[in-house]
């Protein structure tokens, strides 16, 4: 077992899994505007097994899809965090993604948690790409990409294998973030803070 740290952003904290968030994971997953680009809602039993899947690759790499919670608020309102997809063309890849209840949308919740997720992966982790990808209508999903300095890779858009030959979801466009065009506005910002603190005063 693999320590899981935390990551801190001003209003949320990504934390290791505990039993208590279990109930909440599963109206969640039962929720048809949460699940809305899924093929189906989870039943408890599929929403408990996912959850132990997520932990056990928490305890395994130290890293996944952490819990997260709402600073001096809600105790757990989803999951934002790494993984990997595990199936073709994405075998080799790690992805950020997220899932979060309905009462948190519209505040920004899953930009910022993603933001601290992929610094970690390039920083903690020495990633050199992070992907991540949705359905064509799944615009929201796709805004939290773009902010998070994504492009999408048209050459790369699949069918998923997970998903059923010919239904309306199977389609996935797919965004990627190379180390690179992350790490060129911290370090413009590094380089401007530097100056401002050498100049005379």
């Amino acid at each position: 077992m693999i320590p899981v740290p935390a990551l801190g952003t001003p209003r949320l904290r990504l934390r290791d899994w505990r039993d208590d968030d279990l109930p909440a994971f599963r109206a969640l997953n039962l929720d048809r505007d949460v699940r809305r680009f899924f093929p189906s809602v989870l039943t408890p039993y599929q929403s408990d097994a996912f959850a132990h899947s997520i932990r056990s690759f928490l305890s395994e790499n130290g890293w996944g899809l952490w819990a997260v919670e709402v600073v001096g608020g809600a105790p757990f309102i989803g999951f934002v965090g790494l993984g990997r997809p595990g199936f073709e063309p994405l075998t080799d890849c790690v992805e950020v993604g997220w899932r979060l209840s309905v009462a948190s949308w519209g505040q920004g919740y899953a930009t910022e948690a993603a933001r601290a997720a992929v610094a970690f992966g390039f920083t903690s982790l020495g990633l050199r790409e992070i992907v991540a990808f949705t359905v064509p209508a799944n615009r929201a999903s796709r805004r939290v990409m773009e902010k998070l300095g994504m492009v999408h890779d048209v050459a790369g858009d699949f069918l998923h294998p997970r998903v059923a030959a010919g239904h309306p979801l199977r389609p996935h466009l797919l965004h990627r973030l190379p180390f690179e065009a992350w790490a060129a506005p911290h370090d413009a910002l590094r380089h401007a803070s530097a100056s401002t603190a050498d100049r005379p005063r």
